[in-house]
């Protein structure tokens, strides 16, 4: 489970939006992800591959560069120097929060950015390109016929993505004089080349120049069949696991100490936080965990305790009528059971009032699916409320409460 942040810093021409995608618990690393060339920071392949990396325990920043998504300014002022500026600001602002990035994840041109600026972050001790080109400049084959027009006149429209952009002389001088070679060849840090062999945006070429370019320690790793973009979230996903895998090594993350298995028997609850309601509930070496809604101040990153226990009954009832019905040879295929917790008032019930008024109610709807006759249907109406968890809760219990 993992949540997102609301991270706002200076980039070069005033204030950059991002997100800060953040694990349970005290992030293991830090990374710092630059998207594709006029795409944004919710770009599918940056947020499954943010979102994937805090489950795993990395925390990543991704934001827009000036005059895209939700940052402020004009994107035709900007250029390839500018992105550069911004990531190393970007980092500045990490660092300033106690957050000083050790990763740096570019996409597409932004692969071109992380390997530009890796230089002037000391922090950094790993870079991943994914799908990136080994030329700047290479973005410019997306401007179609525009591209005259921007030599001859000094500006002009580009349709990028399907969206208008207006683009300056400025921004192509800018990317055809960035070269990378001597930046890959003095990167001194570990490196990670992602690249699908297939990508007709940026092809394959650009990461074997890349990969040739660098110094050990260096790693390729095909992404098969991906588009550019990693718009199937199986690519992103694997996009991740494999960051994640290779980059343990060289941030020298450690494995968490696995929390001691609880009893045969026993369900054990401990915070999952310092703060805040978040806790690990676990069996075995099975867990859940619990929290409350954001509205009470909760973070929302797990069940209610209520919650929890309407599953236990939800749970107890499709068990139960699924080995009945198996049992007796009815074609039962699927069960559904929504169930939903809130108090009502015992009159409501026809029953005498108390002193507090109400009690506890479980509604409970059951969905059965096959061809089951009236009578087959009713005769599970009747199997649900005899359920373990269901007589449990309709029965007065006891709870005994000792100190270890």
């Amino acid at each position: 489970m993992t949540k997102t942040e609301k991270f706002t810093f200076d980039g070069h021409a005033g204030p950059l939006a991002g997100r800060l995608d953040l694990p349970v618990g005290k992030p293991k690393a830090v990374a710092l992800f630059a998207h594709c060339f006029t795409c944004g920071k919710d770009i599918t392949a940056a947020r499954r591959i943010a979102g994937r990396l805090a489950a795993l325990g990395i925390a990543v920043l991704r934001f827009d560069f000036t005059g895209l998504g939700h940052s402020k300014g004009e994107f035709g002022n900007t250029h390839f120097t500018s992105n550069i500026q911004d990531l190393v600001l970007a980092a500045k602002a990490l660092e300033g929060q106690g957050m000083a990035p050790s990763l740096l994840i570019g996409h597409s041109l932004g692969g071109a950015a992380v390997l530009a600026a890796a230089r002037d972050m000391p922090s950094v001790r790993a870079v991943v390109t994914i799908g990136a080109p080994a030329d700047p400049a290479h973005v410019l084959h997306n401007f179609g016929t525009s591209l005259e027009v921007i030599e001859a006149e000094g500006e002009a429209d580009v349709s990028l993505g399907g969206r208008p952009f207006h683009m300056t002389r400025a921004f192509l001088d800018d990317v055809r004089q960035a070269t990378l070679k001597d930046h890959i060849a003095g990167l001194h840090r570990a490196l990670l080349v992602l690249h699908a062999p297939r990508d007709s945006y940026v092809g394959v070429e650009n990461a074997t120049e890349i990969f040739v370019a660098a110094k050990h320690p260096k790693s390729f790793v095909t992404l098969d069949d991906a588009d550019h973009l990693l718009t199937n979230p199986a690519d992103a996903e694997y996009a991740a696991e494999v960051i994640e895998s290779w980059s343990r090594r060289y941030l020298g993350l450690t494995e968490e100490p696995a929390p001691a298995r609880a009893p045969e028997g026993i369900v054990r609850v401990t915070p999952a936080s310092p703060d805040g309601f978040l806790h690990d509930i676990r069996v075995s070496d099975k867990h859940v965990l619990a929290d409350e809604p954001a509205s009470v101040g909760g973070t929302d990153l797990g069940l209610t305790p209520y919650q929890l226990v309407s599953a236990g009954l939800g749970a107890c009832t499709s068990m139960t009528l699924r080995m009945y019905a198996a049992h007796k040879g009815w074609p039962l295929e699927d069960v559904q059971v929504d169930v939903s917790h809130g108090k009502v008032h015992l009159t409501d019930l026809g029953q005498d009032e108390v002193p507090n008024g109400k009690i506890d109610q479980w509604d409970r709807v059951i969905t059965l699916t096959g061809p089951l006759d009236d009578d087959q249907r009713a005769r599970l109406l009747e199997i649900a409320d005899k359920c373990p968890v269901h007589r449990t809760l309709e029965t007065e219990s006891h709870v005994k409460t000792r100190l270890s």
